[in-house]
């Protein structure tokens, strides 16, 4: 009995951690969003970070390839996270729960694609691939 509270107890506090990574938080330096992605490997990270350098309002943005965590500082003023999730989707992955543009997917190199580095493929916002 103890054990299945201790397990539901774990589920709910993942749950609402994986919740508030979503939602951006108020920094000194503006907003600060953490999004989950499909990429890969270092390539990956460097065509996300590289293309949000050009997306008005981002400051900062960083790619944690181990986690698939995009982090990323802006200026609310000027942009938000969904706009931020979208811009990822159009470079070719998936950002929380929005799909990647499948056109852009395509056109990355094979080691961004599925499958790549032995790993399993990336989670699809709807459950596809």
């Amino acid at each position: 009995m103890m054990n299945k509270i201790i397990i539901t107890l774990s589920l709910i506090a993942s749950c609402l951690v994986a919740s508030a990574q979503d939602q951006p938080v108020k920094t000194a330096k503006g907003y600060e969003v953490k999004i989950k992605t499909s990429a890969v490997c270092e390539m990956c990270k460097y065509a996300i970070e590289k293309d949000l350098a050009f997306e008005k309002g981002v400051k900062e943005s960083d790619l944690d390839v181990d986690s698939k965590v995009l982090t990323v500082l802006y200026n609310g003023k000027k942009t938000d996270a969904d706009k931020i999730r979208k811009r990822v989707t159009e470079v070719g992955y998936h950002a929380d729960n929005f799909a990647r543009n499948e056109e852009s997917y395509n056109k990355l190199p094979p080691c961004c694609q599925d499958g790549a580095h032995g790993r399993e493929k990336p989670h699809h916002p709807d459950g596809k691939h």
